[in-house]
């Protein structure tokens, strides 16, 4: 499944760990996604959509 949001494309993000001694590692920040059933333009289809867009009523859910 893709870590990005179909509709606003939010996605991955790299950082790093940062101790307490100060040493860095590498590390991911994954966005929020969750596969839902969508109406888009009268046919029903499977979107990864991130939280932020489904709360906010940027996708007409389908039931």
């Amino acid at each position: 499944m893709s870590r990005k949001c179909e509709i606003c494309g939010k996605g991955q993000v790299s950082g790093n760990n940062v101790s307490h001694s100060n040493r860095h590692t590498k590390r991911k920040w994954n966005a929020n996604i969750q596969t839902v059933r969508i109406s888009d333009n009268g046919t029903v289809r499977r979107a990864n959509v991130c939280t932020r867009c489904i709360r906010s009523n940027k996708i007409n859910r389908a039931i």
